[in-house]
C-alpha cells in the first residue's frame, strides 16, 4: 500500500512512474492506474526472473532512480541496473520462515536471508520503522545508510473520542487472518485468563482461517469454556472492520513480528487502544503506557495488561486519547515527504 501511495502521489508531481510486479489470475499485463504505469509479470515465485529479462529488455536505460521492493526476497537488480537505487524493506523474514513455510524450506529460508542481505548491505535503504532499520544493521547495513519513513493509513481518524460509544460489555477484539505468525491462539488464551478477572469480557475475531492453524482456533474457540462469550465473524468488509476498531475497548496483537503495526495505528484511530506483545513492529507502533500497553510474549502477560487498562478508566482514557492523537500523524503524505527527502527529489 505504501508504494502505491507513493507512486501516486510522484505521478502527481509530474514524475514518470513505472511498477514492475507479480502478475495474477486475470490481471492485465499493463495498466495505468493513478497517473503510474504497472508493469505484470510471472507469478509468485517466478517474477524475479521475468523481471529480470522484462527490465533488461525494456527498461535498462529508461529510470533515474530504481526503488527495489525487498519483501522477503530481493530482485537483486544491482546486477542488471545501472542506476541510483534503494532497497526498500517492510521488515525481515527471519523467524517468520518457520510460521510460513513447511520444513526443510523454512530452514533453508532462514539460513539464506542473511547471506543475500550480506550482498546488498552496501546498498542505500529504507524501512517503515526502527525495529527493520535495526534489523538491517544487525545484518551488516550501516545505520547512516538507511532511512526510516512514516508509515500511513487509509482509514480516516474519527474526529473526537469524547461521548464515542463503545459495546455495553467489555469487548477485545482481534483483527487479521488467523494464521501461525500472527499467534492468534495467544489472545484466545488471554482472554481466557483476562475473563478470570473481568466476567462480563466479550471476545470478537475477524479474519479468514483458511489453512490448518485457522481450524485449529475456531475449534479451540468451539471448546473454550468461555465459548459463549467469543463471537468468530469470519472475513469482514472494510466498514465492519472499522465498527469493530470504534465500538470495541482494546485490539490484542500477538504477531511474531511485523514491519510496523498498521492495525494498531487503525484501530487508535477509531479510538480504541492496544495491547500488543513486546516485537519488531508492535513496539513501534504502540508507546508503552502512552498509547497503549506493550506485554512480554506469553498469553499470562497479555492477559494481565488486558485487565490492568480495563480496570483503570483514568489510564484507559488517557492511552485512547494519546492513541488516537498519534494516528492522525501516521499518514501517506508523511510517508511521501520522508520519502521524498531520503532520495533526494
Amino acid at each position: 500500500m505504501v508504494s502505491s501511495e507513493l507512486g501516486k502521489r510522484l505521478a502527481a508531481e509530474g514524475h514518470e512512474v513505472t511498477f514492475v510486479t507479480s502478475s495474477f489470475k486475470g490481471a492485465a499485463p499493463e495498466q495505468e492506474t493513478d497517473g503510474y504505469k504497472v508493469i505484470r509479470v510471472g507469478g509468485r515465485f517466478s517474477v524475479y526472473w521475468h523481471t529480470y529479462r522484462y527490465v533488461r529488455k525494456h527498461l535498462a536505460d529508461w529510470p533515474d532512480v530504481v526503488i527495489e521492493e525487498v519483501n522477503t526476497i530481493p530482485f537483486f537488480s544491482k546486477l542488471y541496473l545501472k542506476k541510483p537505487r534503494y532497497l526498500f524493506f517492510h521488515m525481515l523474514c527471519r523467524e517468520i520462515w518457520f510460521h510460513q513455510m513447511i520444513f526443510p524450506l523454512s530452514l533453508i529460508g532462514y539460513l539464506a536471508e542473511p547471506i543475500y542481505l550480506r550482498l546488498l548491505k552496501g546498498d542505500p535503504a529504507l524501512a517503515v520503522s526502527e525495529s527493520t532499520r535495526q534489523d538491517l544493521v544487525r545484518h551488516g547495513f550501516k545505520r547512516k545508510a538507511i532511512t526510516v519513513i512514516s508509515e500511513g493509513i487509509q482509514m480516516l481518524p474519527i474526529e473526537t473520542i469524547e461521548g464515542f460509544k463503545k459495546y455495553e460489555e467489555p469487548t477485545l477484539i482481534s483483527l487479521g487472518s488467523l494464521r501461525s505468525m500472527k499467534r492468534t491462539l495467544h489472545q484466545l488464551e488471554a482472554f481466557e485468563i483476562a475473563k478470570l478477572s473481568i466476567p462480563t469480557l466479550k471476545f470478537k475475531i475477524s479474519g479468514s482461517a483458511d489453512d490448518k492453524y485457522g481450524k485449529e482456533m475456531l475449534d479451540r474457540i468451539k471448546h473454550s469454556p468461555f465459548a459463549k462469550d467469543i463471537e468468530y465473524l469470519g472475513r469482514v468488509s472494510n466498514e465492519e472492520k472499522q465498527e469493530l476498531m470504534q465500538h470495541g475497548h482494546v485490539i490484542g496483537v500477538t504477531s511474531v513480528k511485523e514491519g510496523w503495526g498498521l492495525i494498531v495505528t487503525e484501530a487508535a484511530s477509531q479510538g480504541t487502544p492496544a495491547v500488543v506483545y513486546d516485537v519488531d513492529g508492535l513496539r513501534d507502533s504502540v508507546r508503552h503506557e502512552e498509547t497503549g500497553l506493550i506485554t512480554r510474549e506469553h498469553p499470562q502477560h497479555m492477559a494481565r495488561a488486558i485487565v490492568h487498562l480495563l480496570r483503570d478508566n483514568t489510564m484507559y482514557k488517557a492511552l485512547q486519547r494519546n492513541a488516537h492523537e498519534w494516528s492522525k500523524h501516521i499518514t501517506f503524505e508523511h510517508s511521501y515527504q520522508d520519502f521524498k527527502e531520503a532520495i533526494s527529489l
